[in-house]
């Protein structure tokens, strides 16, 4: 992966748990499913960097 699909993939994460910590504060619906998705990305931004570092080594 690209640096700039890795920084994408952590901006998404970013925006959607944004979203829904906006939307449990107001205590609107799906608000966790926001929250469940933007640490997805998250998390697979982190996988994706961390194997980027171990295959340049």
């Amino acid at each position: 992966m690209k640096d700039s699909q890795i920084f994408a993939l952590f901006l998404i994460g970013l925006i959607a748990i944004g979203f829904g910590l906006i939307f449990k504060l107001i205590e609107w619906p799906l608000s966790s499913l926001l929250l469940i998705v933007g640490m997805t990305f998250e998390g697979f931004a982190i996988l994706a960097l961390l194997h980027r570092f171990i295959q340049k080594k």
